[in-house]
């Protein structure tokens, strides 16, 4: 496989995922997208308090999502063991799929960043970033069990029914993604 782009088919990946309270086994990302739009959001894992924001403003934005016909989907590295215990009794309303192998982010080349250039975040980012960590400190979000690469960046795609890719952004660093209202402003 090669880096995603627009106009090119989401492999169906086959991996467990965490939905509701529940471990759902060898889900597909056919599955996934049940002929819907659908946004994944590519994080590390839910023991990153900024991935973990993302997964509480996700959940938060899920309603909106589901009113507009469309699906949210979250990939990370961690174990479906971990999300459960890490979510507390929360209930997840979109899957998140756990890949604890990192063999997603290797199939579609989601690269790291370098320790000695992390890159600098632009105003629009900072800013995101400045709301994740208010919310990070207002949740509570505290570092968690360390899964996967570290320094992995995330990525952002977004597919029609048919799984064809409209948009596959490969971020450049934890800032460089979209929050749920810009993509809703985006497509609908």
């Amino acid at each position: 496989m090669a880096k995603l782009e627009k106009g090119m088919k989401m492999p169906n990946f086959k991996l467990d995922t965490v939905f509701g309270t529940e471990i759902v086994k060898d889900v597909t990302f056919e599955q996934l997208v049940d002929g819907k739009p659908t946004f994944f959001w590519f994080q590390r894992y839910i023991g990153c308090p900024p991935c973990r924001m993302d997964v509480h403003l996700l959940s938060v934005a899920h309603p909106e999502f589901v009113e507009k016909g469309a699906n949210i989907v979250v990939v990370m590295q961690s174990k479906p063991e971990i999300v459960l215990r890490d979510m507390n009794g929360q209930t997840l309303p979109f899957h998140l799929v756990c890949d604890p192998t990192e063999s997603l982010y290797k199939e579609l080349e989601i690269g790291s960043w370098d320790p000695d250039n992390r890159g600098e975040m632009n105003e629009e980012e900072q800013a995101r970033m400045a709301v994740k960590i208010q919310g990070m400190k207002d949740n509570g979000y505290a570092h968690g069990d360390y899964e996967g690469n570290e320094q992995q960046l995330p990525a952002f795609f977004a597919v029609d029914g048919e799984m064809n890719v409209l948009e596959a952004h490969y971020a450049r660093n934890l800032g460089d993604m979209p929050f749920a209202k810009e993509v809703l402003d985006k497509y609908f």
